[in-house]
């Protein structure tokens, strides 16, 4: 076959389509792409796509470029993360931010210019809706077999399903990006027999997949993402039978697999039957008010530009309530999230986009409306993706609310690309948006593609090294020389990963703590490690209190005197920090302080807490203070 320019450029374009959809299919089936290996690969695999997107640009001689208004948001809130992440305090997982940012911004470019065609958007829809019944099956299988097994790991939430995901609910933010799609296919997608008893039993297991996470979040947003879809269709004499048959069938068949299964389940009794009994590490709606709390207050502290891209989690212990003792990661509300880390620039920007988008929606209904009444049946693809991807996208956004898929890389880039598949429609309501670029807007175009290629792959050959090291050290023994020497390399390979530096210092404490002839030159060590990284997270407290506990343990109380206090004030409300202060005041023989500090600590972190025997200790020697005599403790009376 003789390669044209014509040719070229086709292949070009199914090299985009695979890509886009090989991202999605892998970072569902690893973890939700939340490891850092799994990110690296999708990342990669963005590289193709941006690089493809440019040889396009020059293969076709009369290029065209669709840009929606929804596109300039998309544009805005790039560049204001690129001038947030050279402000940010934490450049670390600034930049990780920053990142992800760039790839789910120029990823809808991409799929908005290049896959906007119909048969893409059902390749796509297809595609997604089996990857997500396959998933599914594997959640009931796993609920069945009593398992909370994913691959080769081990997920903590016993007694729910969590398919290739970690946790449920992100599990459940995608099956409910995913049913009411498969939903609008089956009841009034331009379909064959078999395809339709296919969907017919595709959506049977999604609602079972998602049934099984036990995610109430999950449940909600996918029922809203179903009514969307069944109430568009209620308005449609040729669906309207179909929908309220549906619907009877939903409910019946969802009420009799509660009550005569799910009832039953360790699960649901935990979740549902008894939602005050949620066992530990569950996130709980107590919680969640916490988190939110603390959120609004650090928007309300930072409230034009943010706490910092992803820094919710490394500045909440400035404002941790006393009832949260956890590291969540995320506020769990992804709006509240973007208002904390941002600050009111970025949620203006992102605000304004969704009204942009349901102001297009609004705008390119009739003409997809108008499609669907050509045909006597009312049958129409294009018209069940729209309302389809509309109804998954809803459920994604009331989700949100209550939990951060749009942090999981799996779910925020199926996301994306329903949104710039759905943005594409556009384009049957109006020419406006259709734009020729000139020689001088494509070359202009190909250079930021090239420059994101460029950064992108930069930081794949800076990242890998450090994820291969930090991987290598993590199957070392615990505070080991070894794994002290992997870390190093890591470090090396990332010199602004604060962590990193942090577990090496430990490496070395917890080694200088044996009391060999060399543990103050250990210490010393530890504590050079502890400087690094807290000259790359100023906020984090623990570098400060492990310095001031080397310097107790080389005998300089009085210089650790000062590192205490800035641990505390770094995190005044954690049973830990207030209990390793408590055990400073006890290595200077202060125990009147120390039983404060250690009361405290047992106030804040309820039964298992060390604290309860430094406790003791100090009680046993105030008593002897005050006697004049030793005084066993009870453990020997």
């Amino acid at each position: 076959m003789v390669l044209t320019r014509k040719n070229l450029d086709w292949w070009c374009a199914r090299g985009i389509l695979f890509f886009v959809l090989a991202m999605s299919v892998f970072a569902t089936l690893a973890f939700g792409a939340v490891e850092a290996w799994a990110f690296l690969i999708v990342q990669g695999m963005a590289v193709a796509v941006f690089a493809l997107w440019a040889v396009r640009l020059w293969l076709n001689r009369k290029p065209k470029l669709l840009w929606p208004p929804l596109a300039w948001a998309v544009v805005a809130f790039m560049a204001y993360a690129v001038a947030r992440y050279f402000r940010a305090d934490i450049e670390y997982v600034a930049r990780q931010e920053l990142i992800q940012v760039l790839l789910f911004g120029f990823l809808f470019l991409a799929v908005v210019n290049n896959l906007r065609g119909q048969d893409e958007a059902e390749l796509i829809s297809f595609a997604l809706i089996t990857l997500a019944t396959l998933v599914a099956g594997y959640a009931v299988a796993q609920l069945l077999h009593h398992s909370n097994q994913v691959w080769n790991m081990v997920s903590p939430y016993t007694g729910r399903a969590s398919g290739t995901f970690i946790s449920p609910n992100n599990l459940a933010g995608f099956l409910a990006l995913i049913l009411p799609l498969a939903l609008a296919f089956l009841l009034v997608g331009k379909v064959g027999i078999v395809t339709r008893i296919l969907l017919g039993y595709a959506l049977v297991a999604l609602a079972a997949g998602l049934a099984v996470t036990f995610s109430r979040a999950g449940w909600a947003a996918a029922t809203a993402g179903i009514l969307l879809v069944l109430g568009i269709l209620l308005g449609h004499r040729n669906h309207r039978l179909k929908a309220v048959l549906l619907l009877v069938v939903l409910l019946a068949g969802g009420g009799l697999f509660a009550s005569h299964y799910l009832s039953q389940t360790v699960g649901y009794m935990r979740r549902v039957a008894k939602p005050d009994d949620i066992g530990p590490g569950v996130i709980d709606m107590t919680s969640r008010l916490d988190m939110w709390s603390a959120a609004n207050r650090m928007w309300r502290d930072h409230f034009w530009s943010g706490v910092g891209p992803a820094h919710f989690d490394y500045r909440l212990p400035e404002y941790r309530p006393e009832s949260l003792q956890m590291r969540p990661d995320h506020a769990h509300n992804d709006y509240l999230n973007l208002l904390a880390d941002w600050g009111a620039v970025g949620g203006i920007v992102v605000f304004a986009g969704i009204g942009i988008f349901i102001f297009g929606l609004v705008k390119t209904w009739p003409h997809i409306r108008r499609e669907e009444n050509d045909f006597g049946s009312g049958q129409s693809n294009r018209f069940a993706f729209f309302i389809g991807a509309a109804g998954g996208l809803c459920a994604l956004a009331i989700h949100s609310i209550m939990d951060f898929n749009l942090h999981i890389p799996a779910n925020a880039l199926i996301g994306v690309t329903l949104l710039g598949l759905v943005a594409s429609n556009l384009r049957f309501a109006t020419e406006r948006h259709w734009y020729r670029p000139k020689a001088a807007t494509r070359l202009a175009l190909t250079v930021v593609l090239g420059s994101i290629t460029s950064y992108f792959i930069a930081q794949e050959c800076r990242r890998w090294p450090e994820t291969l090291w930090l991987a290598r050290a993590e199957r070392l023994p615990n505070f080991s020389s070894e794994r002290a020497a992997a870390l190093a390399k890591a470090f090396a390979s990332e010199p602004k990963n604060f962590k990193t530096a942090y577990d090496a210092g430990e490496c070395f404490r917890t080694h200088s703590l044996d009391g060999d002839a060399d543990y103050a030159k250990l210490a010393q060590q530890a504590m050079e490690w502890y400087a690094l990284a807290l000259r790359t997270n100023p906020h984090d407290g623990y570098g400060y209190l492990r310095t001031g506990m080397c310097l107790d343990w080389l005998g300089r109380p009085t210089e650790a005197e000062k590192w205490f206090s800035q641990a505390e004030e770094r995190d005044p409300n954690s049973y830990y920090m207030v209990a390793n202060i408590g055990w400073h005041y006890v290595q200077i023989g202060d125990y009147a302080a120390a039983k404060q500090w250690f009361e405290r600590s047992i106030k804040l972190g309820g039964k298992n807490n060390t604290a309860w025997n430094y406790l003791l200790i100090c009680e046993t020697k105030l008593k002897e203070k005050a006697s004049g005599r030793p005084v066993l403790p009870p453990l020997f009376r």
